[in-house]
């Protein structure tokens, strides 16, 4: 059980990792939203479910649990609300300017 509770928090961790990248790397405002709100959400349900397998049944776990819901429902509708308010703002596509574009 510690291995399998190890390989979902170490794994976790890495799709948090990638998505601070994305953050970083990504050219656009909704590029980078994406790849924030993919990654992020499922990083965070798989160290909410190593916590919860680490520590067994108890009323932390259930609490842990209902952070996992939580995570579940919030982020991509707090995503999809970003989107919808930027693009609804104007904020433009990205779009990839070339040399003859000056």
């Amino acid at each position: 059980m510690i291995v399998v509770t190890g390989v979902l928090l170490i794994t976790g961790s890495i799709l948090i990792f990638i998505s601070s990248l994305g953050l970083i790397r990504m050219p656009g405002f909704y590029t980078r939203i994406h790849a924030a709100g993919k990654t992020d959400t499922l990083g965070q349900i798989l160290i909410l479910l190593g916590l919860i397998l680490y520590k067994g049944f108890s009323l932390i776990s259930v609490k842990l649990l209902f952070i996992l819901a939580f995570v579940f429902i919030a982020n991509p509708t707090a995503t999809h609300a970003l989107a919808q308010a930027a693009y609804r703002m104007g904020v433009p596509w990205w779009r990839k300017k070339y040399d003859s574009d000056n």
